[in-house]
């Protein structure tokens, strides 16, 4: 029954494509179904192959496997756990293959050997990497003839294979690329690889002609001449096209060179040294071309490297040339006017044409100099002062020109310095001042230190020699001279000589050639000294002498000082009073008349109209001033006044306070009319403000009237008070 089953189950697992897998029996086993394992029951497992299917299958629902199979045992119970089926899905070429780039870009310089790598394609697949859905495959559709460049199938990349790369001829090559899978013969793409090539120096530059011919100026420098062209098929702006010029033989003195335009690559040839017509009339230079980068070795030599440049020179009318410029001469100082000083004349390059130089000045200062028009000889029409600011360090300088009669005319410049040469024109003096005092006892004191000093400069000066006069011999035998350093010297007494003012002769030399003395008078007081070597107080009156004034001379300049003193004072004093006296008469009756009347500066109001401010005790005494100023005698008249005019009388006094009105109008009007008196207001003084001031506030009350035919600028000669009346009063 058992194996009967057993059986079954077999057939129905075959019967599904199911594998039934018993354990293997021992040998000594006859029905190993029945043997009971260690848990009581025997293991058993259903063993399922994995099922294929194909991606993308079109009908659906797809049954893949049923299993309708179970394993009891006898009482029923599940003797084996459910069973995974695997469902393999079986891949289909069903993605294209994709570059990573749409472009490729490479670079490889020209003429590179076959082989030489360039850039590398890569491409991917989404199908099962483990098929030929992805087994991908590289391959060039199109690159042109002929064809330089290869890829490999399996890795993407792109290398030479073949020689003859050049940039000269195709600078960049168009590759389209395809890749396929299935190992070829599967879906395809395409992508496109540029590949440049890089230049090298394999093309030599070369000049266009044999020989170029050119013009260029004598005299000139700094210009250009011509151009040198060139040819080169190397990349421009590269080293390979750059294009580098040597003059090979034919300008020993250096007076050309060739320089590279940077944007055309020719050569410009350039005077660099003035070239002269009369040395050299032509030139025929040999002249190179190079590249900046080195020339590869395979490639062909150029077939004009080298040319010919003949460049012929023009003739120009040169300036005049001083041969020697600066022109360095001497001349002795305080030199008489006439002394010649030098001739600077110039020659005149040009020898086909010969043309007249006329020389003239430029330059100087001082207009010390003369110049010959002609022949360019040079003196002096006066002395040099040596206190000359244009004199630096002995040295004076002055330009001279130079100028052809060409047309157009040239002119050059010289320099010409002039050393001025120290003369010993000068003798040596003391150095002031020359007195001094000594003691009468001979070992007392210092002595007396003597200077001296010369005008001329080294070596016409120091060292000075001090002598006393031969010519009086008392000199040396109560005197000593003893030499210090090259400037001074000491003046000491032989023996005790009286107190006292002496005055010595002595003789100054100074070290010039030829030498200069000067005799010198040496005033020297003698004093009685102290401890300490000095004069005593009671011998001030002598040192006092002894400064070289004389008592005649002394009392000359006293007088003379006092005199002076006097006339000054006298000046003054007669200036004070004529001042005086002009104010004491134009003002006598004012100054008597110093009334009291009380005047309110301090009320903002009123003016000349306030009443408050009059005094009505001044209008009872209105004839005082007039009486007093008439008993000194008639009062001037002013210029205004007419001959005919005749003093008014005295007024009668008003007698009731209604005519005060009245009498105030005709008193104004009076003192407007009146020209024997300045216009002052009858009724109210305001030119007097107090003692010590020198001007006042003047006030006219109508005072206006009828002054139009009137002139008061006299009134200015009155004096500061008056000065203000004037102006309101004088012509405008």
């Amino acid at each position: 029954m058992g194996s009967a089953l057993f059986f079954a189950l077999g057939l129905l697992a075959q019967s599904l494509g199911l594998s039934w897998a018993v354990p293997e029996p021992e040998p000594s086993i006859l029905y190993p179904w029945r043997r009971v394992s260690a848990s009581g029951r025997v293991r058993r497992a259903w063993v399922i192959p994995p099922i294929s299917v194909s991606e993308n299958h079109k009908r659906l629902p797809y049954p893949l496997v049923q299993l309708r199979a179970f394993a009891l045992d006898l009482g029923g119970s599940t003797l084996e756990d459910p069973t995974d089926l695997e469902i393999v899905v079986v891949d289909q070429n069903d993605n294209r293959p994709v570059f990573l780039q749409d472009v490729f870009r490479g670079r490889i310089l020209e003429g590179a050997i076959p082989g030489t790598f360039v850039t590398r394609a890569e491409a991917t697949d989404a199908d099962d990497p483990e098929t030929d859905n992805a087994a991908l495959r590289f391959s060039i559709l199109e690159q042109g003839s002929p064809e330089f460049f290869s890829i490999d199938e399996h890795t993407g990349e792109i290398r030479t294979v073949q020689v003859g790369l050049d940039r000269e001829v195709a600078a960049v090559y168009n590759l389209t690329l395809q890749v396929a899978d299935m190992s070829g013969d599967g879906l395809t793409a395409t992508a496109s690889a540029i590949i440049s090539i890089d230049d090298i120096n394999d093309n030599a530059p070369e000049f266009t002609k044999d020989e170029f011919f050119m013009e260029a100026a004598e005299a000139v420098s700094g210009v250009d001449v011509g151009r040198l062209e060139v040819e080169d098929k190397d990349l421009p702006g590269s080293p390979n096209w750059v294009a580098r010029f040597t003059i090979l033989e034919g300008d020993p003195d250096g007076q050309f060179k060739i320089y590279t335009d940077p944007k055309t690559n020719e050569g410009v040839l350039s005077v660099v040294k003035p070239l002269d017509y009369e040395s050299r009339e032509q030139y025929e230079l040999r002249v190179s071309v190079q590249n900046e980068a080195p020339l590869q070795a395979a490639a062909p030599q150029a077939r004009r490297g080298q040319t010919r440049v003949s460049v012929w020179v023009q003739d120009t009318n040169e300036a005049p040339v001083f041969p020697e410029n600066p022109l360095r001469t001497s001349i002795a100082e305080g030199a008489p006017p006439g002394t010649s000083v030098a001739t600077f004349s110039a020659r005149d390059p040009d020898t086909e044409q010969l043309q007249r130089i006329s020389y003239s000045k430029d330059y100087d200062p001082e207009d010390w100099l003369q110049v010959d028009g002609a022949t360019g000889r040079i003196q002096t029409q006066r002395v040099l002062s040596p206190a000359s600011p244009f004199l630096k360090d002995g040295w004076y300088r002055a330009i001279i020109l130079a100028l052809d009669n060409a047309v157009p005319p040239s002119t050059a410049t010289g320099t010409l310095s002039i050393e001025i040469l120290e003369v010993n024109d000068h003798a040596p003096a003391l150095a002031p001042p020359p007195s001094g005092s000594l003691c009468s006892e001979p070992d007392q004191g210092p002595g007396l230190l003597l200077g001296a000093t010369d005008e001329d400069l080294p070596p016409h000066g120091a060292p000075f020699h001090f002598q006393l006069n031969p010519r009086v011999p008392d000199l040396s035998r109560n005197w000593s001279l003893s030499q210090i350093n090259v400037s001074h010297a000491r003046l000491r007494l032989r023996h005790q000589a009286s107190e006292g003012l002496h005055r010595l002769s002595l003789l100054l030399q100074d070290s010039g050639e030829p030498p200069q003395q000067r005799e010198q008078t040496l005033n020297v007081t003698v004093c009685r000294c102290g401890t300490d070597g000095t004069c005593l107080p009671g011998a001030a009156a002598l040192r006092g002498g002894g400064v070289g004034v004389s008592l005649g001379a002394l009392v000359i300049v006293l007088a003379s000082t006092v005199v002076l003193l006097v006339l000054i004072l006298l000046a003054a004093l007669r200036t004070r009073f004529r001042g005086q006296s002009r104010g004491k008469s134009l003002l006598h009756g004012l100054q008597e008349d110093l009334r009291d009347n009380i005047l309110n500066y301090d009320e903002q109001g009123g003016g000349e109209e306030d009443q408050d401010a009059y005094d009505i005790n001044q209008l009872r005494h209105p004839v005082e001033p007039r009486a007093t100023s008439r008993s000194l005698g008639r009062p001037p008249l002013r210029r205004d006044a007419p001959y005919s005019y005749v003093p008014q009388t005295h007024r009668v006094l008003p007698t009731s306070p209604s005519d005060i009105a009245n009498f105030i109008s005709d008193g104004l009007e009076a003192a407007d009319s009146d020209p024997s008196v300045p216009p002052y207001d009858t009724a109210l003084i305001y030119d007097y403000e107090g003692d010590g001031s020198v001007a006042g506030t003047l006030s006219s009350i109508l005072s206006s009237l009828g002054d139009e035919d009137q002139d008061y600028d006299y009134l200015r000669d009155w004096g500061p008070r008056f000065a203000r009346l004037a102006d309101m009063y004088g012509h405008q």
